[in-house]
């Protein structure tokens, strides 16, 4: 799909599109689709003088608010791929900060210093990295979006509520490390659906004989879909006020 980013400027007469979009830091997933919907919808009632147009968007796979990269939004009918698409192996680079702790696993939340570390051990890494290739079983983090009694998981988390969230069955198909920096672990990384790479980080802080938690994350790919193809909203939104229908 490399270099068929204009693939994605929509035709207008055709509304069933799969759209590659490069989230920013700090937006939620829900951000871009309201953003994207909203520059359709001015669009489309401006060609038809219909104010009461409809426009149906969805995207295939959540990335945490600090979080980038690859999101994927259906429009149309091509929403019936969202399963498909979120069923497909996801590739993302990143990086751990050891010897601290966050309660959501990432920056989101107020870090705490668990230990004092002068430098990592590479052997150790290593040996920490390995452990982790194949199937497991993984706890997915309080601060998720996953569904509890009909509540999100991070909602009831921030009201102070305990939870038991179950282990889930991924695989980790690659796990390789990029390079150390003082106490960052820069990582690539291909899994399965359903890994939550902030359980990983606090699971390899474990397994390293202290604690960590994500300090950056970039999906790179979900399946055929790359990042390298994605557009940032501005750019996409731009493309498409200027776009003339024939």
């Amino acid at each position: 799909m490399a270099g068929n980013r204009t693939f994605h400027v929509i035709i207008l007469t055709d509304r069933n599109q799969i759209i590659l979009i490069n989230k920013p830091y700090r937006w939620t997933s829900f951000d871009v689709v309201k953003k994207i919907r909203s520059a359709f919808l001015k669009k489309l009632r401006a060609e038809s003088s219909d104010e009461k147009v409809r426009f149906k968007v969805g995207h295939a796979g959540t990335l945490d608010p600090l979080a980038t990269g690859l999101l994927i939004l259906c429009t149309g009918n091509k929403t019936k791929d969202i399963g498909r698409i979120q069923d497909a192996e996801k590739e993302y680079t990143g990086s751990i900060h050891m010897g601290v702790f966050s309660e959501s696993y990432d920056y989101e939340r107020e870090l705490i210093k668990h230990e004092d570390i002068a430098e990592l051990d590479p052997a150790k890494v290593e040996e920490v990295r390995m452990s982790f290739l194949g199937e497991q079983f993984q706890i997915p983090p309080m601060h998720s979006a996953i569904k509890v009694e009909g509540k999100r998981a991070y909602e009831l988390a921030r009201q102070g509520n305990e939870l038991e969230l179950k282990a889930r069955r991924i695989e980790i198909k690659e796990f390789e490390i990029l390079g150390i920096e003082l106490l960052q672990i820069h990582f690539r990384i291909v899994c399965s659906k359903g890994t939550y790479i902030r359980s990983l980080a606090d699971d390899f802080g474990k397994r390293m004989g202290s604690r960590a938690c994500l300090s950056s994350l970039s999906r790179t790919r979900i399946g055929e879909y790359l990042l390298t193809d994605a557009f940032q909203p501005s750019e996409f939104i731009n493309q498409l006020s200027e776009y003339q229908s024939n």
